[in-house]
């Protein structure tokens, strides 16, 4: 993955349909997704549960762009290597899930892998300023992690700023999530953030025999996103 600030739709499958994955992933990337996202929940951390090594092993060979595996899970430091081992691209753990997260993203990159470090919406920007040496991407949550479909938390867009001015010239993506549409893409992309993480306003309308809409979707978001920028 070659570094760059531009535009990058990241849906997250979770909104897919569940009885076919492979199709699915296949549709979102015809129709112009940059990554495929893949939000794993352990019912533990956050109160859902989906996606483990196994499932993200089976998605792999259907991902031909960059696979961006999310883990919502504690204890996290366990799972790294499996997860690298099922093809992830970039894992990303969050700040919260464990006392050691320097070692978390230490352990993430001796996989090879890129990292990434998540702050949920109660974190402050200030809790991964020691880590961004170690860091690929910093995820914002902009809602509390769990289930998709939840309304965008406005507070963040300070925090997405505070991180953008922390990381400076360092090439480190800044990733949003929750409740990313064509109306809070300006504001993510304007606040700083390049990578932008949609569930339901990707997949709203359409199917893997009518995915057209997935393309529309993701144009709207991204035109928006980068009009802030003009």
């Amino acid at each position: 993955m070659t570094f760059d600030r531009r535009i990058k739709i990241a849906p997250s499958i979770l909104s897919a349909d569940f009885a076919d994955f492979g199709r699915e992933i296949g549709a979102i990337e015809a129709e112009g997704a940059d990554w495929v996202h893949v939000d794993v929940m352990d019912g533990h951390f956050v109160p859902n549960l989906t996606f483990g090594p196994p499932a993200v092993k089976a998605f792999r060979p259907h991902v031909t762009t960059f696979m961006d595996v999310h883990l919502m899970i504690a204890p996290v430091d366990p799972y790294i290597e499996a997860y690298a081992e099922a093809g992830a691209d970039m894992i990303t753990a969050h700040v919260e899930a464990g006392p050691h997260p320097h070692r978390t993203l230490q352990a993430i990159r001796a996989t090879g892998k890129k990292a990434g470090i998540s702050l949920n919406p109660g974190t402050p920007a200030e809790a991964v300023a020691y880590l961004l040496d170690l860091c690929d991407m910093v995820l914002v949550m902009t809602v509390n992690p769990g289930f998709g479909g939840q309304k965008f938390i406005h507070s963040q867009i300070g925090k997405i700023e505070r991180l953008r001015a922390m990381i400076g010239d360092r090439p480190i993506h800044i990733q949003v999530d929750g409740g990313v549409d064509p109306v809070t893409a300006p504001l993510v992309a304007a606040a700083g953030a390049d990578v932008l993480v949609a569930g339901s306003a990707v997949f709203k309308g359409g199917s893997v025999a009518d995915p057209a809409p997935y393309g529309a979707n993701m144009r709207a978001i991204r035109e928006a996103a980068e009009a802030a920028r003009r």
